[in-house]
């Protein structure tokens, strides 16, 4: 028990930062066995925190919509949110477009070829994807059950390939009926209460697997990769990491700054969201840490980040979705040789702030994205397979940059509404973990009771 209680006193980055040196000395040790040794602690860890985030983000989702006050507050935030995600998402493109075209990566780069396993993309047709949103069944939306196509090319059911839009769908309807019904329904009211502190329990220990499941993913990452895959392209994943560090630090710390938030303390409080966002790669995967640390340690209103930060996860992808593409762009354009006119730069800009919308829940949205932008530039799509083949290790920053910009919009929303506690804010921590005498946590905003 000392143990324990001394491991729960290291702050948690500590913990997952500690898991992360471990696991890359480990993958460099063991090679491309380390896959084998340590890669299923990975996979165990991402598939325990996409176990907890359907039923984390439908009662969450279902509290926050009966708690706030009627509809029209829900469209007012919504509204505000939504353009923040598109600001920043232009912003982003801006910067994707600078680095490439100030760095140059298509240029020197020799011979590529496309990588062994690359599929083309399929666009997705966006009246379709609005459509999805809406699902035919809810258990099946509620258990991740998506469609996929089989050898034969039929659409069959395959586990797994959900989308968290349907769920913030079905449980924002479960929760306007909550509000329409009034005090008829405020025991079912309660109880969605209670079951979203219940999930946000779950939450807090399964959180606690983040250091070893950061462990097991980066030793298979760097046992598998080693440095051959990268060599070729490194001039390319230089850039997509130099553009998500200003995206980051220079575009969103100057946003917090604008709102006079000390962005320190913003980077403080989304540490381990961001840390978990890198080494899951998946936006999904790190919702329960990027829900925790947006109210738990920054302060948002509970009641908003459970709609923002799950639409967040679905639809905010300024990793994905805009500096990528538009740096994919610039450095296809280069090593084509075929420069691109004012016009097709304008085109990028558009189609990768409308697509990463029109593309929400789509699996592989970074090469679907991609694909989108490079076919409406009229630049060729088969190029995308050049860098397909490192496509593991630019999707960490790409995610963490998606994940960062999730959380840093409901802190935006919040500070402009009145739903940010300003006291959290300031003294944001950055540890996730069960601290030592924690209790059930009060809204923030609110008197219990």
């Amino acid at each position: 028990m000392k143990l324990v209680s001394m491991w729960f006193r290291i702050p948690f980055w500590q913990r997952v930062l500690a898991g992360f040196v471990l696991g890359a000395l480990a993958g460099w040790g063991f090679g491309p066995s380390a896959d084998t040794w340590f890669g299923p602690l990975g996979d165990l860890y991402v598939t325990l925190i996409k176990l907890i985030a359907a039923p984390l983000v439908f009662f969450a989702v279902i509290h926050a919509v009966a708690s706030l006050h009627g509809q029209k507050s829900m469209v007012a935030l919504g509204g505000r949110t939504f353009a923040w995600f598109a600001v920043t998402a232009m912003l982003a493109v801006g910067v994707g477009l600078l680095v490439g075209t100030v760095l140059q990566p298509g240029i020197g780069v020799g011979a590529l070829s496309i990588a062994s396993d690359y599929v083309p993309k399929t666009v997705p047709d966006p009246i379709r994807v609005l459509l999805d949103v809406v699902p035919s069944n809810a258990f099946y939306a509620l258990t991740g059950i998506g469609t996929t196509s089989n050898a034969a090319g039929e659409t069959v059911l395959a586990a797994d390939k959900g989308s968290i839009l349907p769920v913030i769908f079905i449980a924002a309807l479960v929760g306007f009926a909550m509000v329409k019904l009034g005090e008829r329904v405020a025991l079912a009211r309660k109880l969605a209460g209670e079951a979203s502190e219940l999930m946000i329990q779950v939450t807090r220990f399964v959180l606690e697997v983040t250091p070893i499941g950061t462990f097991g993913l980066i030793a298979a990452l760097v046992g598998s990769y080693g440095f051959g895959k990268l060599l070729p392209l490194g001039s390319f994943v230089i850039a997509l990491y130099l553009a998500c560090v200003i995206q980051i630090v220079v575009v969103y710390g100057g946003l917090l700054l604008a709102h006079g938030l000390n962005p320190l303390k913003f980077f403080r409080g989304a540490a381990s969201g961001m840390q978990v966002a890198f080494v899951s790669s998946s936006s999904f995967a790190s919702l329960p840490a990027a829900l925790r640390s947006v109210t738990h340690n920054l302060g948002v209103d509970r009641d908003y980040a459970a709609f923002a930060v799950p639409l967040g996860a679905s639809i905010k992808m300024d990793g994905c979705g805009a500096i990528y593409p538009a740096l994919a762009a610039v450095f296809i354009s280069q090593y084509t040789g075929v420069p691109m006119t004012a016009d097709q730069y304008l085109v990028v800009l558009i189609a990768s702030v409308l697509g990463s919308f029109g593309t929400a829940g789509v699996p592989g949205t970074a090469v679907v994205m991609a694909t989108v932008v490079l076919s409406a530039a009229g630049l060729p799509l088969e190029a995308i397979g050049y860098l397909y083949a490192i496509d593991r290790v630019l999707d960490m920053m790409r995610t963490m940059t998606n994940v960062t910009g999730q959380m840093l919009v409901p802190v935006l929303v919040a500070r402009e509404t009145g739903l940010l506690d300003r006291e959290a804010y300031q003294a944001a921590s950055s540890n996730l973990g069960i601290a030592a005498g924690e209790a059930a946590e009060p809204h923030p905003l609110r008197e219990p009771g």
